[in-house]
């Protein structure tokens, strides 16, 4: 017999202004103030602002002076220009990678602004790769010199930790006097003790009972049933460094760009010269010869040209969000939008590799490519991948 779990009655539960936790859990008793001559920027990932047991906050309640700005777009942000403009404190990122200094053993001299940006290890890659403004920082980094205290939260590797405990470490050394900052771990052990105390007396059981058939919910989104004739597929490349390559570059800039309207067949496909150096990779993994990519148009016409290939009721349906970025940091604007990876990781209930093995396993071997190079057959696979979808539904 079918069951259904009858979830409790919960009351709402009130919750601290300051700290945002709910009161039962607050911090806020074990937070200290602490002035620094280092002025403190943390550069938060939206993803990361509603995470519970996330540190950034609590690291500025208890930095007097210091900075908290949610978003993945810094480049022409305001108040960050006007951090990293302070000529008395100059900038420095708290990230590592190729060429950065470990800051617990050479500590830059006279007081910084100090850029961390906060999320997830991976949330943080992308902001600092997709940033030109971060990538001109000094950068430096740091193994931690104890283990970490984040019993609530993994961290990927044994000397990486949460936010608070990488501004507890390397304030200690800027400002010349560790032993005041260890205070910042007072707020993060109550957190994290509170948060196992819960955990602890969280019920495991939960009443059951008999539940009928599940109603039918539609599973796939209007792009391909309703609006199928609104649905473009399209496909961005990019002249791209290698991320650890030690050449000064720019962010990724688009150079070809193909889309496709499966209801009618219309093909669109379009290359831009690049602006910046190109890199020796480049034509080889989007599949254009060097020429053709140096004798291109503007990338100002290929935004006007696919302006022009569109209509505003269309839905752009892309892989992933890189394309579509492309395009609009390049000048383009896109309306509604549909993350076809995403939809698959909803549809398969686990995460996707690559487009074009999904496409394989859900559709069957590949198709002609619809424009000359990887994004051509890529395109192909994206928009055989959106007809599949279409064939099996109810």
């Amino acid at each position: 017999m079918n069951v259904r779990e009858v979830p409790a009655v919960f009351t709402p539960r009130s919750r601290c202004a300051r700290c945002r936790r709910p009161t039962s859990v607050c911090y806020c008793a074990k937070l200290t103030q602490l002035r620094t001559a280092t002025r403190v920027v943390i550069l938060q990932h939206p993803r990361e602002r509603d995470v519970a047991i996330g540190t950034a906050r609590m690291a500025s309640l208890c930095l007097t002076g210091s900075e908290l700005h949610v978003g993945v777009t810094w480049d022409d942000h305001p108040a960050l220009g006007r951090a990293l403009a302070d000529p008395a404190r100059p900038p420095i990122l708290l990230y590592p990678g190729p060429g950065a200094r470990d800051i617990l053993r050479e500590p830059p001299v006279g007081p910084v602004t100090l850029v961390v940006v906060d999320g997830t290890w991976s949330q943080a890659k992308t902001v600092v790769r997709d940033n030109p403004v971060l990538h001109a920082l000094p950068r430096y980094a740091f193994a931690a010199p104890e283990l970490s205290e984040y019993r609530i939260r993994k961290e990927p590797r044994a000397e990486y930790c949460s936010t608070i405990e990488a501004l507890m470490h390397v304030l200690g050394v800027l400002e010349g006097d560790p032993e005041p900052f260890r205070a910042l771990l007072e707020p993060f052990r109550a957190m994290i003790d509170a948060q196992l105390v819960c955990q602890a007396l969280r019920p495991q059981r939960r009443q059951r009972q008999p539940r009928g058939p599940r109603p039918v919910t539609p599973r796939l989104p209007a792009a391909l049933t309703d609006r199928f004739g609104d649905l473009v597929c399209i496909v961005g490349e990019a002249n791209a460094w290698p991320y650890h390559s030690t050449h000064a570059h720019d962010a990724d800039e688009l150079v070809h760009f193909a889309a496709h309207r499966p209801s009618t067949g219309e093909t669109f496909d379009m290359l831009a010269a690049p602006e910046a150096a190109l890199s020796p990779s480049t034509p080889f993994h989007v599949g254009i010869p060097e020429a053709a990519l140096r004798a291109a148009g503007s990338r100002a016409a290929l935004v006007d040209a696919f302006a022009r290939f569109t209509r505003p009721t269309d839905i752009i349906a892309s892989w992933g969000h890189y394309g579509p970025n492309l395009y609009v940091r390049a000048g383009g604007t896109l309306g509604e939008r549909l993350d076809i990876r995403a939809l698959g990781q909803r549809l398969a209930n686990t995460k996707l590799g690559a487009l074009e093995a999904h496409v394989a396993a859900v559709a069957g071997p590949p198709g002609p490519p619809l424009a000359p190079g990887r994004a051509g057959r890529r395109l192909a696979a994206l928009v055989q991948l959106a007809l599949a979808w279409r064939a099996t539904r109810t």
